[in-house]
């Protein structure tokens, strides 16, 4: 296989002509890892029709094999929790479970850190390895703990650090309880969303670290949030950008399945919804949403006619909202314990009132008993979620 030297650099001249890679020393982590070798033994490649394409180093030309490792998009490694692309030949269908995040977001999330030389940095979510090289490559093997999951990926992801020289502290396990043993840690950062930020994660921080995740459950409407730890063991920061990263597997998503007709048989009320639900499409009223109704889900489906139907769903909490179109207005049943679409309409139209803020606008605090979130001194923009 050829150098790709050139090609590193002009991923490089890439991200920092885009505003995303902005520090030399990142910089010359970036123009020294390469990413290819954190490909093994390939990708999946999208086609039409929901299918995967297994693309593999050693049955593609070399050249298109680096064009693919450098573009500047995610590659998925993993579907379904199992497969890799050396176990197939032909297009195959299923669920990405573990990627090479696109460098634009690697990098942009690396460079929000605001490490300094001697940091020790906890990253949850190692996948292929390359971000924890970047961070070898910037701090030193020894100043970077990875801790992935899946034993399958975490070996892979660890013959390739060392492949690239880079023999650094590999963990397998569950990232949401951290890795106590090289606590205490100057910076955490996941490279997969989680619905809250772990208090374990808090305490093997330093007073005065810096907690770097992505908070959400749904597939799109997810936020990065950036936190510092206090004296007190509590963290406060804000919601710095969108941010898009595959559940912890521990915290995934289960979706509503089933006959949806019996598990909206019962309305407790009917009524026409101030707001259209559609507005959910929108990244910030989803994000809004799942802060005022953290377990629900939205559903789209289908009659056997073709009609499209939507609703919300928090299995937990057994409600649930259908809505209905008829012309243009739309009529919304709501049943079980908790209104949803009362409270996430309250929150939307809150939010439209004060002048649709951005994400960046929200503040949040995370204690050990709670998370709470707001926006500006309104009441209806503030959110407490009390931990069981």
């Amino acid at each position: 296989m050829s150098d790709t030297a050139p090609l590193r650099r002009a991923l490089a001249d890439r991200l920092e002509k885009a505003g995303v890679l902005v520090t030399p020393a990142w910089r010359a982590a970036v123009e020294a890892v390469p990413r290819e070798k954190f490909l093994n033994p390939g990708v999946f490649l999208p086609v039409d029709g929901g299918r995967w394409r297994p693309v593999t180093p050693s049955g593609t030309d070399p050249v298109e094999w680096e064009e693919i490792a450098y573009r500047e998009e995610s590659l998925t490694t993993q579907l379904d929790g199992h497969l890799t692309a050396d176990q197939v030949t032909d297009l195959v269908t299923g669920s990405p479970t573990s990627s090479s995040t696109t460098p634009v977001t690697v990098l942009g999330m690396i460079e929000h850190l605001d490490v300094v030389d001697g940091h020790q940095v906890l990253e949850i979510g190692t996948g292929t390895g390359y971000s924890s090289a970047l961070m070898c490559h910037r701090l030193g093997v020894d100043n970077v703990t990875t801790v992935e999951v899946d034993p399958e990926v975490a070996e892979r992801a660890d013959v390739a650090l060392e492949s690239a020289g880079f023999s650094t502290w590999t963990v397998t396990g569950d990232g949401l309880l951290g890795h106590p043993r090289r606590a205490p840690y100057d910076r955490v950062i996941a490279t997969c969303a989680v619905r809250r930020i772990p208090h374990t994660w808090i305490r093997q921080t330093k007073p005065g670290g810096t907690i770097l995740t992505t908070l959400g459950s749904w597939g799109y409407g997810t936020a990065l949030a950036k936190v510092t730890v206090g004296e007190d063991g509590t963290a406060e920061g804000q919601i710095i950008d969108r941010s898009s990263f595959m559940q912890a597997r521990s915290q995934a998503i289960v979706p509503v399945t089933g006959d949806l007709s019996a598990r909206t048989a019962y309305p407790d009320s009917e009524r026409e919804a101030k707001l259209p639900p559609t507005i959910l499409t929108g990244w910030m009223p989803a994000f809004l949403a799942q802060l005022s109704a953290p377990g629900a889900q939205l559903v789209h489906a289908a009659t056997t006619g073709g009609a499209q139907l939507l609703f919300l769903f928090d299995p937990e909490r057994e409600s649930f909202a259908e809505f209905v179109a008829e012309d243009d207005m739309w009529t919304v049943r709501q049943g079980g314990p908790v209104a949803l679409w009362d409270d996430i309409e309250r929150a939307l139209i809150a939010w439209q009132d004060s002048g649709c803020p951005d994400i960046t606008d929200v503040q949040l605090r995370v204690t050990q008993a709670s998370h709470t979130y707001w926006i500006g001194d309104s009441p209806e923009l503030r959110w407490e979620h009390r931990l069981a």
